[in-house]
């Protein structure tokens, strides 16, 4: 079995040839005034122009990926406007390759040392995330329960993990977290993953988090569009269901039915935000959306995963106004703010994600808090790794671990206050 799995794992090493990106840039550019970002924000809405992050603050430079027939026009635009930039990657295919061959051999290594489908030193498959589900449903059996909350358009078993303390009560207060609604961003499963592993595994240190809620973690919402990111298009965000003949996949971030498609969202189907052909298009989303509103009353801390660009982010997305509660909602995102800070001297940026970043309509946090009710809906956008969206193995342990850090005082403070 051990031998099979290797040769599955050696295999797919070769499977990132797909789309190589070979020649694409990375720009980091530094707007100095409003124009400027305004400029900015007008070239994000360029399909021909991968924002990777576009910071609403001076004091933060926007991150963009940029294909080669098109790096000539976009540089000569910059300069025309005296903005400032810098090539930080003038190879992305090459960068991506690199990552990618030292992942696969941490992947094999932790197989070999270990017989365990799942390690903190390197990415895992779909499959193999819901394996060490299994595992832990199979070793911990009064703590642990893992259901098929449903299927994915390419039919994929989309799991959740609930954790509690054993007790046999039922009718607990629920924090709900989440992960991979995005598909590239890698180090957001990694992180659900090792929440997991700190309330199962490490459930002495963690009890008090367990005494009066349980936990339900979603570790990939969108398993079609993570696996081509492993096996055709590393940078891959959205579903993967056909939208045309030759356009595939919905921005499941822009597909929730709360102020959907109202700003911030594409109508193009090609497009890396297209909001769907109508609001919960997709078979993802309806499943998110099912959880959510089985917990109304009970969910208590929405949180889901992303990356990157070290924000702590709540409502709203589609409007710079705020909630009437959003007081209490910002206490706890600036305790997990101020406990990484603290602990590793990492600074995460607070705020409503308009006012943080920009108007975007159709989220999962927005929907959690509007409709399904959680008092509080915090999205985490973990840190950059390589050129943004591809740590190397050997960042994830420090990346998950200081995540766990800001969660752990995050939850810490609803158990407190709710």
């Amino acid at each position: 079995m051990l031998k099979q799995l290797a040769l599955v794992l050696l295999l797919c090493g070769v499977a990132l040839a797909g789309q190589s990106y070979d020649g694409y840039k990375i720009y980091d550019v530094q707007a100095r005034n409003s124009f400027e970002k305004q400029l900015l924000l007008r070239l994000s809405q360029n399909d021909a122009y991968d924002f990777f992050d576009l910071p609403r603050s001076l004091d933060a430079s926007s991150r963009v990926m940029v294909k080669p027939e098109d790096q000539e026009g976009f540089e000569i635009l910059l300069q025309k406007h005296n903005v400032d930039f810098v090539v930080t990657d003038e190879n992305l295919g090459e960068s991506l390759r690199l990552t990618h061959e030292d992942n696969q051999k941490q992947r094999l290594m932790n197989l070999r040392s270990t017989g365990r489908s799942i390690s903190f030193t390197a990415f895992h498959r779909h499959a193999e995330i819901n394996a060490y589900l299994d595992e832990l449903a199979a070793a911990y059996p009064s703590r642990v329960k893992v259901e098929v909350a449903g299927k994915s358009y390419e039919k994929r078993d989309i799991k959740t993990i609930t954790i509690s303390n054993g007790d046999g009560k039922t009718g607990k207060k629920v924090i709900f977290l989440d992960a991979g609604i995005h598909a590239r961003e890698w180090i957001a499963h990694a992180g659900a993953l090792y929440v997991i592993h700190q309330l199962v595994e490490n459930f002495a240190a963690n009890s008090d988090l367990l005494k009066d809620f349980d936990w339900v973690i979603l570790p990939v919402v969108n398993p079609d569009g993570y696996e081509y990111t492993h096996t055709t298009t590393r940078l891959w965000r959205k579903t993967r269901k056909p939208i045309s003949s030759s356009c595939y996949g919905t921005d499941a971030n822009r597909n929730f039915d709360f102020h959907w498609g109202e700003v911030g969202a594409s109508s193009y189907s090609c497009s890396d935000t297209f909001k769907g052909e109508t609001a919960f298009s997709e078979p993802e989303t309806q499943i998110l959306r099912d959880l959510l509103l089985d917990l109304t009353g009970r969910g208590k801390f929405y949180l889901t995963l992303h990356s990157y660009g070290n924000y702590l982010l709540y409502p709203w997305g589609y409007t710079s106004a705020l909630p009437s509660t959003w007081r209490d909602i910002d206490e706890v995102a600036q305790a997990g703010a101020a406990a990484i800070k603290s602990a590793t001297g990492t600074k995460y940026t607070v705020g409503s994600s308009t006012n943080v970043l920009y108007a975007a309509a159709g989220g999962s946090d927005d929907y959690a808090f509007g409709v399904a009710n959680f008092p509080v809906s915090i999205t985490m956008e973990l840190p950059a790794g390589g050129t943004g969206f591809n740590p190397s193995a050997s960042q994830i342990q420090g990346f998950v671990s200081e995540t766990w850090l800001g969660i752990q005082a995050m939850a810490k403070l609803v158990v407190q206050k709710y």
